[in-house]
């Protein structure tokens, strides 16, 4: 029970609680959060106490709100370790997750600026413009926007290109044309949704996201992809080790 003689808030006793529940899985992922009037009854604590653990929850992703409906347990979020170079394909199968992919758009444009600046080609140059969903067992996680120069792939069509896509693009470039892809440099930042994430990434207004751009080389020092990507903030974070200079 709450011990109001802690000196530990009341909502955050309440929060560990939860918290407790959820580790423990006698809250599963989907499950609704008990109201807050119960909880005030259960606990005997106000019910703006209440909404205090609660709303902290929410924001550190235990949690969430649908409108009319009620609070529930959030799917734990999926974790990708900053360590290393992989695909989002190859990231999903070491989860034992189903990685599928929706192709939205697939282009070949004129490279602006700033996408012939990431991919070390003029202004002008031809690349393909891949736009799809990422999923995990059919959930939607991400919507990804590839640009690709067509020297590197050339001759795709919209079909080659979704036979490429059921798989893994990373592993299509190394296993069939013999390209070595070694290093990127992502930049990571936090937004709220779109009208077109919120589409497409099931998303309600106002929701987080976590924007991501990726520029990944070969061996030979080529630029082979630039990629923006946004997130479901609720489901996915990332995880980096850093270590002290001395």
């Amino acid at each position: 029970m709450i011990d109001k003689n802690s000196p530990l808030p009341i909502y955050y006793q309440l929060e560990n609680k939860i918290r407790e529940m959820i580790d423990s899985e006698e809250l599963k992922p989907g499950d609704t959060l008990p109201s807050e009037r119960d909880l005030s009854e259960k606990y005997d604590i106000s019910r703006m106490t209440v909404r205090h653990a609660i709303n902290n929850l929410v924001h550190e992703g235990y949690l969430y709100r649908q409108k009319g409906k009620g609070t529930f347990v959030s799917q734990k979020k999926f974790e990708q370790n900053l360590h290393g170079l992989t695909s989002f394909t190859e990231d999903m199968k070491l989860r034992g997750l189903k990685p599928g992919n929706k192709l939205l758009n697939f282009n070949t444009i004129a490279a602006n600026e700033h996408v012939a600046k990431k991919l070390a080609i003029s202004p002008g140059d031809l690349v393909y413009k891949i736009q799809r969903v990422r999923l995990a067992d059919d959930n939607p996680i991400a919507i990804e926007t590839n640009y690709i120069s067509t020297d590197l792939l050339p001759d795709l069509t919209t079909e080659t290109m979704a036979t490429i896509l059921s798989g893994s693009l990373y592993d299509y470039a190394e296993s069939k044309l013999n390209l070595k892809i070694e290093n990127a440099q992502q930049i990571i930042e936090a937004s709220v949704a779109n009208d077109f994430e919120i589409e497409h990434l099931h998303l309600e207004d106002g929701d987080p996201i976590l924007l991501i751009e990726r520029n990944s080389q070969l061996s030979n020092g080529t630029p082979f992809e630039f990629v923006k990507s946004a997130y479901r903030a609720d489901q996915y974070k990332f995880i980096i080790d850093i270590k002290r200079n001395k």
